[in-house]
């Protein structure tokens, strides 16, 4: 559910200060932990490090992320992959097709010479 539109959007104080007067080239990273934190006009061009409960994660600010939450660019869960075996399977034979396609076009470049 949004926030009420006669509060406004929610902005944390220290991110503003800490963005508030400097130039993106001289602030470098800025680190936060405030991941409900909404990006305002002033964070574009900044790159802040958002907390994903392990690391901070470099997010660069554009202009189409305004209005969204700091929290949305920093994924928090680390994908491995679906299946056992069976995808094993299937990506050994993928890369065996790939090493024999090499093989197949590095030995037709040899035979032109």
């Amino acid at each position: 559910m949004s926030r009420s539109l006669y509060k406004g959007p929610y902005i944390n104080e220290k991110i503003l200060k800490k963005v508030q007067g400097k130039k993106p080239e001289e602030a470098g990273t800025i680190n936060v932990w405030d991941r409900a934190s909404v990006i305002s006009p002033e964070m574009v061009g900044f790159t802040f490090g958002v907390h994903n409960g392990k690391t901070h994660v470099a997010v660069f600010v554009v202009e189409e992320m305004v209005g969204h939450r700091l929290g949305e660019f920093s994924p928090t869960k680390k994908f491995i992959r679906h299946g056992g075996k069976m995808q094993k399977d299937l990506e050994i034979k993928k890369k065996e097709s790939e090493v024999a396609a090499a093989k197949a076009a590095k030995a037709s470049g040899d035979s032109k010479k």
